[in-house]
């Protein structure tokens, strides 16, 4: 075995010895395992498409709202909202009108685009939880638990992004008021997560073993709120119409992008912890013996598989000799 193989493998064993480090590769590699990565691409795909329709019932309501108060129009202007395409360039020019029409084109479109999000996030915790298709809500059943997922978790999440708003737009009442809205977003974000974590997936997973993803996601996404805040109310506001449009489009995707990606590996970290699918043998470059929680893992993921009632995957470890050499290994002991 060369120098960087042997190295190589001593850091695979030295990983799967300390859970610092051999926790969080092995939700990295089940991550990738499961691709997570088109997951959160098809949950940004339908949460992209959500915001304009959204967007659109919001100028329809604000142009029945403002038509009587120009001084809450001019105070809308001059906030993050006034720099968003569609809303901003009517409340500049005085053009935003209410229509009766828009509100039910755009509140049909939202409640599609929205149902779309809920669909994809019902299918990626199902991969990741290790579900098989037979095992799922038909068609039928999963757009109505979609339809009351958005009604649930979307008033939620819009609470949430009210109360970090609140951080910025309270400032003057002092740092208590900050930071106040922001442990009540954060605690709120916490909830939510925790309640969708439990109801996006068909398995029957109890609450505690979603409560530590639950939390981790809840503070990176008040983070992410936060940051993304800033980046429109500040970065944004002194742009031009053309680069203003072109970044914020951009970094709405970047995060919504973002959000899903948090999401669903706090979601796997919930999936690891609780099915003990770590430590994993590290084989991003040279494969190494695998370990119980790969044989644990990879199992879980043929099994996702099984379509029919009457159809049952089974997967198989040979036993090599360099296998039955590794179970015996500190690595499938319970690490410190």
């Amino acid at each position: 075995m060369s120098a960087f193989g042997s190295r190589y493998s001593a850091f695979d064993r030295f990983q799967q010895r300390h859970r610092w480090l051999g926790f969080p590769l092995a939700v990295l590699q089940k991550y990738a395992d499961d691709q997570g990565g088109y997951h959160a691409a098809t949950i940004t795909y339908y949460g992209f498409f959500a915001i304009f329709p959204l967007l659109l019932v919001l100028t329809t309501v604000l142009g029945f709202v403002l038509q009587s108060h120009p001084h809450l129009e001019q105070r809308i202007i001059d906030s993050a909202l006034g720099q968003f395409p569609v809303i901003g360039p009517q409340l500049s020019h005085g053009s935003l009108h209410g229509s009766t029409l828009a509100l039910v084109l755009g509140l049909a479109a939202a409640l599609w685009a929205g149902m779309g999000v809920f669909l994809a996030s019902q299918n990626a915790m199902n991969h990741l939880w290790g579900v098989p298709f037979k095992r799922r809500p038909d068609p039928l059943h999963a757009r109505g638990r979609a339809l009351l997922l958005l009604a649930l978790l979307g008033s939620g999440a819009l609470a949430a992004t009210i109360l970090a708003a609140l951080t910025t737009v309270g400032a003057r009442f002092g740092l208590s008021w900050k930071i106040g809205s922001l442990a009540l977003s954060t605690a709120l974000n916490i909830g939510l997560f925790w309640l969708g974590f439990r109801l996006l997936t068909a398995r029957e997973v109890s609450w505690r073993h979603l409560r530590g993803g639950a939390i981790a996601a809840g503070v990176l996404y008040e983070l992410l709120q936060t940051l993304g805040g800033y980046y429109v109310g500040h970065t944004l506001k002194h742009a031009s119409n053309l680069y203003g449009t072109f970044g914020l489009v951009i970094g709405l995707l970047s995060w919504i992008y973002l959000a899903a990606h948090i999401t669903l590996l706090a979601a796997e970290a919930n999936v690891v912890a609780t099915r003990r699918l770590w430590p994993r043998s590290f084989s991003l470059m040279i494969e190494q013996p695998a370990t119980r929680a790969d044989e644990r893992a990879l199992t879980q993921r043929g099994k996702v598989e099984e379509r029919r009632q009457d159809e049952t995957v089974n997967i198989d470890f040979p036993a090599s000799p360099r296998r039955r050499k590794s179970s015996t290994r500190p690595s499938d002991r319970p690490p410190r």
